[in-house]
């Protein structure tokens, strides 16, 4: 989005500053824990080592500083939580300390550098580059927050997509937007979300709109125009010096790239292997999960013993409750949780969705639920291999069979092992809430998958409380 000031550049300018300071504490710190803090010193070691050290953490924190900017992680503006930034620093770090590694040992110094210094870097550099990054985000984002919107965006559509960009404009502040209104592409009825007030014309009118107001971006959420409408518009936009974005049909139809294989001399097209279709994928997500189940048992187990006694005093019955969900290949499995209901809540009801004001819930199972906490126990499920982790929501038989037919790729969400915890789930979408948009969030991690990504979802769980009821 094009920006009419110099606050983005200044901004990064003052994080390659602040990133540098922490890399270079980062290897100095390193360095006298390694020999200032009485750990033993190898015999030889002379002992005014920080002139060597000084030079090599100069030199490294220049080599941390190309690899960051090859990242992307001085573009801004920067969208998102801090959260889904930590990642890409980490990861990051991790390249630069290897490449540091290389670098340091290919030099021939009198004494060599220290093997645990730069192990002990990676910790050291990791912590001060989060802790700076955190409070120059907060700095940024506080700044954004209290600043003039600069860019105004007008939207063309009024279907639910288009509802949902203005939505994700308003609550970003760091892009400094705010939406000039819409324009209609077709005569359909606008989606609910989208105020009759703000709709200012139709998509005819977009020369007229772009040659009297003052636009900066456009965003086209209907991708069914057709290529000749599409390009006339881009064209419109260049004219006038206006930025031009689309919204892929992704919300719609599957993602998924294609694949071309050959059967003698005949070509044959069809969908490309997932991630977690190769053995390697798998074997890297199940060591993963078994780890963090581990971990996680052993830091959830005094959690989940407290919270045993209020569940056991909220009302009568057993602390925990078992439900049987669909698994890996529609296989069915018993999901364990803390138990946040009155016994036999769906006993006149049937199966049926939570919702907000549930008064099924006891006064100790809305607090468990609003905080995720009722999910513990399903790291067992995790450890003994009915879950992942991160994946796809298992849901019940019940509703499995009513959907698979009428949603379309419902099933597909199933190649791979439900998990806690979901792309789908930290984006509000649980509860009482639409199937469909579940499904393609669910079809875009199988699609993306990879660590960090399961990473990120990891840790945007923390922070995210929307629908948990």
């Amino acid at each position: 989005m094009r920006t009419k000031d110099t606050s983005n550049a200044l901004i990064s300018m003052l994080a390659v500053f602040a990133d540098a300071w922490a890399i270079w504490g980062g290897f100095i710190l390193a360095t006298a824990i390694r020999f200032n803090s009485g750990l033993p010193v190898p015999k030889g070691i002379p002992p005014n080592l920080w002139p060597l050290y000084l030079t090599g953490a100069g030199v490294a924190t220049l080599l941390f500083l190309f690899i960051f900017g090859a990242l992307d992680l001085y573009v801004r503006p920067q969208i998102g939580s801090f959260p889904n930034k930590i990642p890409r620093i980490i990861r990051g770090t991790a390249i630069g300390i290897l490449f540091s590694a290389a670098l340091a040992f290919a030099t021939k110094t009198t004494p060599p550098f220290s093997t645990a210094v730069v192990g002990i870097a990676f910790l050291t550099v990791s912590l001060l580059v989060l802790i700076e990054r955190y409070v120059l985000f907060r700095i940024e984002w506080n700044l954004a927050r209290h600043s003039r919107r600069r860019s105004n965006v007008l939207i063309l559509g009024t279907d639910s997509v288009a509802a949902h960009v203005k939505r994700t404009l308003s609550k970003e502040p760091m892009l400094r937007a705010q939406v000039a209104g819409f324009l209609r592409t077709d005569l359909a009825e606008p989606s609910f979300d989208v105020p009759q007030a703000e709709i200012k014309g139709t998509v005819d009118q977009l020369a007229e709109f772009l040659r009297k107001d003052d636009i900066d971006q456009v965003i086209l959420t209907n991708s069914e125009l057709g290529h000749d409408r599409i390009m006339e518009m881009i064209f419109l936009c260049e004219r006038s010096l206006t930025t031009f974005n689309m919204v892929p049909d992704l919300f719609r139809i599957m993602t998924t790239s294609m694949d071309v294989q050959s059967l003698d001399d005949i070509p044959l097209l069809g969908v490309s292997r997932w991630p977690l279709d190769f053995f390697w994928n798998r074997l890297l997500k199940r060591a993963s999960d078994i780890v963090g189940s581990l971990i996680g048992l052993i830091i959830a187990s005094p959690v989940i013993a407290i919270a045993s006694v209020f569940v056991k005093r909220s009302s009568p019955g057993p602390i925990f409750y078992s439900q049987e969900r669909c698994g890996e290949d529609g296989k069915p499995f018993h999901l364990y949780k803390l138990r946040t209901m009155h016994v036999n809540a769906e006993a006149e009801s049937g199966p049926v969705w939570t919702t907000e004001a549930d008064p099924r819930r006891t006064r100790t199972g809305t607090f468990l639920r609003k905080s995720n906490l009722d999910e513990l126990p399903q790291l067992w499920n995790v450890l003994k291999g009915d879950m992942s982790l991160i994946g796809p929501r298992p849901e019940r038989p019940h509703f499995v069979e009513q959907f698979k037919d009428d949603v379309l790729h419902y099933m597909s969400r199933h190649v791979s092992k439900p998990g806690i915890t979901g792309w789908a789930q930290i984006n509000g979408l649980r509860g009482n809430t639409s199937i469909e948009d579940r499904i393609k969030y669910d079809l875009y991690y199988l699609e993306n998958w990879s660590l960090a990504f399961d990473l990120k979802i990891l840790l945007r769980t923390l922070f995210s409380h929307e629908n948990a009821y």
